[in-house]
């Protein structure tokens, strides 16, 4: 005998997988409708939901089937009186149109309708939940004198429960108290959304005093940058013109020097100005590099030994932020008397705007200390595109001795010895420097070098933006 048994639990028909499936979009379709109605909702100005909330709540308490639903405490006799009943509701529902801004005052006229309401008899109404509404408001609404409504609120439930036991209420004492402890809870249960709704708005006060401070470091780090790196440029260019009266084509030279290299501090001053005013237009603006050049390195593809390019103007108004291009940043270290070699390795790719401004920095921030540490040594700037990063070395030579005593191309006559740069330094550049990188994820290395000299490396991620 052969038997067949099957388990209509395991596979289910037809008729149920089409059943759970229109339920399941049927469930879409109303979570989609909540979600949209609760935005507009939300949306709205909270006085005009508290009235529309009062409206809505008044129209219910008369239309039926829930004009006779509601509470009811001591259980008396029903008495009949029509306009009583009716001014009483309207006492229970219309004072919550200022329930948020004055829940206070909603509570005691919501709380006098409602007594004298169970006091007298009256039949039950859907108004009543107007009481548990002010509650509610009052522990999620009340800023000031929280905790001296509890007790008139106390005072004012046991006058009630004690006038319906007078008046023949047929419930025990202990039926008053669980009323009382309920009433309680919905009041706490405000405190609790308040309470809520206060640690998300200190949350988001943390998160802008953080994103500011943030800002702040981050602008400083900017302008340690553009003045470390200018103003001592300028500074040693200065310092060596007393030198350079025998030749007066290069006292013009340096002359020039110092005018490009003021005109780029501008430059650079003038973005992070607007920047501190807050317009925004820098972000809608766009990023612009800096004149004589598309980026910190230029777009030629491999191995190069730059001879740098003349710096120019800055176009006015631009408020994007200020990169440059390493040849002129070179030429510009080169014609303060610093010997610099710019040395590009590998194909030259677009770097994303963090990527790109930290290799500017890096460079700027590196040769400003080789000038201010490493007067007159011969300095080096290796600069490595690769597909997923870059690399970046700045190194400069160990004493040099004839670059010292003052007989270098620069400096001249052999006769004076070489100016030492006055430091111009706010005590950030390296820090700063490795901050930058590890905010980019990548790797930051600075340290006296074999000879004597001293060496920067960075390995520079160029997969995504600062």
């Amino acid at each position: 005998m052969r038997s067949e048994s099957t388990d209509s639990t395991l596979s289910p028909g037809p008729g149920e997988t089409a059943g759970t499936r229109g339920a399941a979009r049927m469930a879409a379709v109303c979570a989609g409708w909540w979600r949209t109605w609760n935005a507009w909702w939300q949306g709205r100005p909270r006085a005009a939901r508290d009235r529309e909330l009062a409206f809505v709540l008044t129209v219910l308490s008369f239309a039926e089937p829930l004009a006779g639903v509601g509470a009811r405490y001591g259980d008396l006799p029903t008495r009949h009186a029509p306009v009583l009943a009716v001014l009483l509701a309207l006492g229970q529902t219309l004072p919550l149109a200022v329930r948020a801004d004055r829940p206070a005052l909603c509570l005691t006229l919501v709380g006098l309708s409602f007594g004298v309401h169970q006091s007298l008899g009256l039949p039950q109404t859907f108004a009543s939940m107007g009481l548990y509404l002010a509650l509610y408001s009052v522990g999620a609404h009340a800023e000031h004198g929280r905790r001296l409504l509890v007790v008139p609120a106390v005072a004012a439930y046991a006058a009630l429960s004690v006038v319906l036991h007078a008046r023949g209420a047929p419930q025990p004492p202990q039926d008053y108290v669980v009323i009382g402890l309920v009433l309680a809870a919905v009041w706490g249960g405000g405190a609790v959304v308040r309470g809520r709704r206060a640690a998300e708005a200190e949350r988001r006060r943390l998160v802008a005093v953080a994103a500011t401070a943030a800002e702040r470091s981050r602008l400083a780090r900017e302008l340690h940058d553009v003045v470390t790196h200018h103003v001592t440029a300028m500074v040693v260019q200065s310092d060596a013109a007393p030198f350079l009266m025998a030749s007066p084509e290069r006292v013009t030279e340096a002359l020039g020097a110092i005018s490009g290299t003021g005109r780029r501090a501008l430059a650079e001053l003038r973005y992070l100005l607007g920047v501190l005013e807050a317009t925004g237009e820098s972000a809608a603006d766009g990023p612009a590099p800096m004149p004589g050049g598309s980026g910190p390195g230029g777009s030629g593809p491999g191995k190069s030994v730059s001879g740098g390019s003349t710096p120019g103007g800055s176009a006015p108004g631009s408020r994007a932020p200020a990169r440059g291009d390493l040849r002129d940043l070179v030429e510009q270290t080169r014609r303060g008397g610093q010997p610099v070699d710019l040395i590009e390795e590998g194909k030259r790719l677009p770097l994303p705007i963090g990527a790109d401004l930290t290799v500017y920095r890096l460079v700027q921030e590196s040769l400003t200390n080789a000038v201010k540490y490493a007067s007159g040594r011969h300095t080096r700037v290796t600069v490595g595109y690769g597909r997923e990063h870059v690399d970046v070395e700045v190194a400069n030579d160990g004493p040099d001795d004839h670059a010292r005593q003052g007989t270098g191309e620069v400096h001249g006559d052999g006769r004076h010895p070489a100016p030492r740069p006055r430091h111009v330094s706010g005590g950030r550049g390296l820090g700063g420097l490795r901050e930058r990188v590890r905010m980019l994820g990548g790797d930051f290395t600075a340290g006296p070098r074999a000879d004597g000299g001293f060496s920067v490396r960075a390995r520079i991620p160029t997969g995504g933006d600062a």
